[in-house]
């Protein structure tokens, strides 16, 4: 097995929420320069009533059109944030799931009361990207109903988990790491 060390790292692009890093590696005593987009972690929710599981029908501008999503979103506002978090050494999965109850509000109106990680996605080697995946089973509705971030165009709707499927395996659900965990959650359903 190869060992990699890292023994450098240079930020060559900082954005608000993304940033290019090219790392000095040893790979097995050769030395090799990564580069890699790093980003702060998301958080991605699946309420489920029993039947149904809760989908938000959203305008995503990279793709031009409305599309079907898991309630979720950025864990920290800035790549500073997280960075910061970082420092301190803290449990990740336990901060996103804060993060994933104020996502529920804002996006849904809902505040979860039972929630329970399920995974995290890690999107790749040359793009840093985790999405925290949690099951949410039980929820009290907001009396404010959703608190909408200025530009966000969000609806939420319940969908029988045959449709869910369906629309995993088809490509309404667009964000295939999030249909693959839709798909693992619901590999049990007899349709």
């Amino acid at each position: 097995m190869n060992a990699i060390q890292i023994e450098r790292e240079r930020i060559t692009y900082r954005g608000k929420l993304i940033e290019v890093v090219e790392q000095d590696v040893s790979v097995s005593g050769q030395q090799k320069v990564f580069e890699l987009a790093r980003r702060g972690p998301g958080t991605r929710l699946i309420f489920d009533s029993g039947d149904r599981i809760l989908l938000t029908t959203e305008y995503r501008h990279e793709l031009d059109r409305y599309d079907l999503r898991l309630p979720g979103g950025k864990v920290f506002d800035t790549l500073p944030q997280y960075e910061e978090f970082l420092r301190t050494g803290g449990p990740e999965v336990s901060v996103a799931q804060e993060a994933a109850c104020r996502e529920a509000a804002e996006e849904v109106g809902l505040k979860p009361l039972k929630v329970r990680h399920l995974a995290t996605s890690v999107c790749g080697a040359t793009v840093q990207w985790d999405l925290h995946y949690f099951a949410v089973s039980r929820w009290d509705e907001l009396p404010q109903g959703q608190q909408l971030e200025a530009g966000e165009d969000i609806s939420a709707s319940w969908y029988a988990k045959r449709d869910v499927v369906e629309a995993a395996l088809n490509g309404r659900i667009s964000e295939e790491r999030s249909a693959l965990q839709l798909l693992r959650y619901l590999r049990d359903f007899e349709a």
